[in-house]
């Protein structure tokens, strides 16, 4: 089966795109009664649907895929472990079933991304939900140890307390939007036209 369909979205990066190409493509070839599961890309239409965090999805379509396959394909299993520790709410366990598999050349970018985009989700997590976190509680969140969990942090403004071990979080300038008053807009509206003519 030809899967050129997904070779731009890929090359490009365009994971974020990955789960509706998929969706689309296997409701195209399913009307044609065309049988394709031994060679479905499973894992990474999984991988897409996760990667745009549509954890529903993704059950879903785990739940669709035979039984045969899931069992002849251990990266399958690898993603399945990902979204199960989503679900969950497990941090440090997305973390770990991330690093926990020798991911294939057709994965591997799709991961890496993947992962950097969750790093990025937990560390505004913690931007949001904290204004001090232990050096062990936020290296678990953003999956990394504690001595680069802390330079993350510390290159983000945070401080760090080298004897309470803990870190405080520097919260980001909140910005106001002003409104505008209609009453300004109206009386600005009518200078200019004064002014034009």
């Amino acid at each position: 089966m030809d899967f050129s369909f997904l070779s731009d979205a890929m090359a490009s990066k365009s994971y974020d795109k990955i789960a509706d190409i998929c969706d689309d493509h296997i409701l195209q070839v399913s009307t044609q009664g065309i049988t394709f599961q031994d060679e479905w890309p499973y894992s990474i239409h999984l991988l897409g649907h996760i990667y745009i965090d549509d954890i529903n999805s993704a059950r879903f379509l785990w739940k669709s895929i035979p039984s045969s396959v899931k069992e002849s394909r251990p990266e399958l299993v690898a993603v399945w472990k990902i979204c199960q520790r989503l679900w969950m709410r497990d941090h440090a366990g997305v973390h770990e079933a991330i690093r926990g598999f020798n991911w294939s050349q057709e994965t591997r970018d799709l991961v890496a991304s993947f992962s950097d985009v969750y790093t990025k989700k937990m560390f505004q997590l913690l931007l949001s939900a904290y204004s001090t976190i232990s050096i062990q509680d936020a290296s678990l969140f953003l999956g990394m140890n504690e001595d680069d969990a802390t330079n993350y942090v510390l290159q983000q403004g945070w401080s760090v307390d080298p004897a309470s071990r803990m870190l405080t979080v520097k919260k980001l300038p909140v910005v106001t939007e002003q409104k505008l008053d209609p009453s300004k807009l109206q009386r600005l509206t009518e200078y200019v036209f004064h002014l034009e003519h």
